[in-house]
């Protein structure tokens, strides 16, 4: 059996979820490079029943179960993230990151960045813009990006929050709330969807259309003007990605430019969106917040609920207008635990209201008074609050 030494800050054995850092036995990897103040040393292998489990040292009742996949990463000291070159062979280019690879730490001096798709995806593209000699690591999904920068599998994600044609990502405003990492940054990416397919297919030769579900509405007026079958997908790279190594002779892909060279596909038509000027806004998240500053313009996120009455939402957004402080952006979102209230009514028995959380951006920096006292004169009747991150804003050509 392989020994596991599993580091925390409270002697509960009830599972690993309160530990913060595992160190793997045989020249493994830490999770997390914190000193914490409790070593308590466990034992991989199996039960009675043979199913894989981590038990104490000493304490044969205290037992903690894992997956198999996990076992034998421990056992067998296997490295999930072992550095690939990148190559125009498709099975030489990194596979994403599933949940089970997230048993590893950040390694080297680089930056390590997680993003969501397959290399050649626009979000591939966004942190290469805000890293440029970054190492760029793709994930299977965005929430698998929000894991591997808690874990130290990576030291940043760059995730789509907003496109100027399809809206808010309703999904990563959830997550942003689910998980505890900051907003450190953003990246502004103009996007180009390319219209691309094997080399020799022509364009009236193509009878579906492959992307990701939000490219496909953003090109929605020329892909209805070729009367073909849109297929959603993962990612726009993944898309290209199963054209080239299936070999379609019917089909294209709606990618970046970059998605096509990797693959070996020709780009048939650029500028498939509906309106030129198509950007994404990206957040770069990280698990420690930056310091602000006021030597440049700065955004800071925020996300609030309050109680349900007249006026209350007025009164929430004047703390800002007070104060002379712009507001960016507001969102609002159901909550997902408590999405109905009851209350008293008058002579209808009760009403039923959505329970809403307020996403909002404004244009300060926490390290101003002005918005120091704007939240803390809202947080006098908000019922929640949390700031996400004072970051500076990316001005910079899209």
């Amino acid at each position: 059996m392989t020994s596991l030494m599993a580091v925390g800050t409270s002697n509960s054995i009830d599972g690993l979820f309160g530990l913060e850092r595992w160190d793997l036995g045989g020249g493994g990897r830490s999770l997390n490079a914190a000193a914490c103040p409790l070593s308590l040393k466990w034992v991989a292998g199996r039960n009675v029943d043979e199913k894989a489990c981590l038990k104490l040292a000493g304490d044969e009742t205290a037992i903690v179960p894992i997956s198999a996949a996990e076992l034998d990463r421990v056992t067998m000291n296997v490295d999930p993230l072992e550095p690939r070159k990148w190559n125009r062979e498709l099975n030489f280019l990194p596979k994403p990151l599933s949940a089970l690879d997230l048993v590893s730490s950040s390694q080297g001096s680089n930056v390590r960045v997680a993003y969501q798709g397959v290399p050649g995806a626009f979000s591939e593209d966004a942190a290469l813009k805000a890293y440029p000699m970054c190492e760029t690591v793709p994930c299977e999904q965005c929430e698998v990006a929000f894991k591997a920068v808690e874990l130290w599998v990576v030291d940043k994600a760059v995730l789509p929050i907003e496109n100027s044609l399809g809206g808010s990502i309703h999904r990563n405003h959830d997550l942003l709330l689910c998980h505890r990492l900051h907003i450190v940054g953003e990246v502004q990416l103009a996007v180009n969807h390319c219209l691309m397919a094997m080399p020799g297919v022509r364009k009236e030769e193509i009878k579906r259309v492959l992307s990701h579900p939000h490219a496909l509405a953003q090109c929605e007026f020329k892909l209805a003007k070729l009367g073909v079958i849109r297929q959603n997908v993962d990612d726009t790279a993944g898309a290209a990605q199963f054209v080239a190594s299936n070999n379609l002779k019917d089909a294209g892909a709606i990618a970046s430019a970059r998605a096509a060279e990797l693959y070996g596909l020709n780009i048939i038509e650029e500028n498939m969106q509906d309106f030129s000027h198509n950007i994404t806004r990206f957040l770069i998240l990280a698990r420690e917040p930056i310091i602000p500053g006021t030597d440049r313009p700065y955004k800071t996120s925020v996300v609030f609920s309050l109680d349900e009455g007249p006026g209350v939402l007025f009164k929430a957004l004047a703390v800002f207008s007070l104060r002379d402080i712009s507001l960016l952006k507001i969102e609002s979102r159901p909550q997902r635990k408590r999405p109905l209230r009851v209350v008293d009514g008058l002579n209808h028995g009760t009403a039923k209201y959505f329970d809403y959380l307020f996403y909002v951006d404004f244009e300060a920096s926490m390290a101003e008074p002005r918005a120091q006292n704007a939240l803390s004169h809202l947080q006098e009747f908000a019922t929640f609050l949390r700031v996400l991150g004072s970051y500076p804003r990316d001005l910079s050509d899209c």
